[in-house]
């Protein structure tokens, strides 16, 4: 499932301390909490959802996945096979190869690789080599650069050739953050999506502060595969449907 075949707005289920979280452009203690994980994620596969995005957002600022049991919660509630499966992909606090395998082999489509990746290029071909096109890379960006470690390290890296370069390692497909925007309904960054996009082949979902449903419009437009959205579907800005239906009509 490393592949999109049709655009896909995808919810994402953000679990801090257990609960699901929304952060403000990637600051920590800035979040908004919306109850459980697991009732989150029946909510929008109920309302159409055909991939959930989890992050362990503890994980993402330690290093270790801390929200195990919230995540895992959520995989044995919604995972499984079926006509009506949905796709699961996870990141946060994944920082191994054996670990990403366990992952994948408990019900989850996709990890997501964000500073493990940077810090070890060379664990995305490992996973691939055993769960082809499973390997999701996060290239978050703030000011036009590449940021780890809970968004708070700048790596020098510009997210266009860093996507390029992942690619190559085996990535099945790249998730492009802006950090600048994220959690704040401020609008999309399109022209950087669009690079991202053009440097390479494999698909590119996109995330980061959508508002409204012209700016998933726009963001298909650029080339993106799929995107994440958190904070506007949690506010009731659109529904899931509205965003969706709006893509398909482009």
């Amino acid at each position: 499932m490393s592949g999109f075949p049709e655009f896909e707005v995808i919810p994402a289920v953000d679990v801090q301390d257990g609960e699901v979280v929304q952060l403000v452009g990637g600051e920590r203690g800035t979040g908004k909490r919306y109850g459980d994980p697991v009732e989150a994620a029946e909510r929008w596969i109920e309302a159409g959802a055909r991939t959930l995005h989890l992050v362990d957002l503890d994980g993402a600022f330690e290093g270790e996945r801390v929200n195990a049991d919230a995540i895992e919660a959520v995989v044995e509630a919604v995972g499984g096979d079926g006509e009506d499966e949905v796709g699961l992909q996870l990141g946060g606090g994944i920082r191994t190869a054996e670990g990403a395998r366990e992952l994948l082999d408990l019900g989850l489509d996709r990890v997501i690789l964000g500073t493990a990746a940077v810090e070890t290029p060379e664990i995305v071909a490992d996973i691939d080599e055993t769960h082809h096109g499973s390997v999701v890379v996060s290239l978050d960006a703030r000011d036009g650069e590449v940021v780890v470690s809970g968004w708070t390290e700048g790596t020098g890296l510009d997210p266009a050739e860093a996507a390029a370069r992942y690619e190559e390692l085996g990535a099945g497909a790249i998730l492009f953050t802006n950090v600048d925007v994220e959690g704040q309904l401020a609008g999309v960054d399109r022209e950087a999506v669009a690079g991202v996009v053009e440097a390479v082949d494999v698909p590119v979902i996109a995330s980061g502060g959508v508002a409204t449903v012209e700016d998933v419009v726009a963001l298909k437009e650029a080339g993106a595969a799929a995107v994440v959205v958190g904070t506007a579907l949690y506010e009731g800005e659109f529904t899931l449907r509205e965003a969706q239906e709006a893509a398909d009509g482009v």
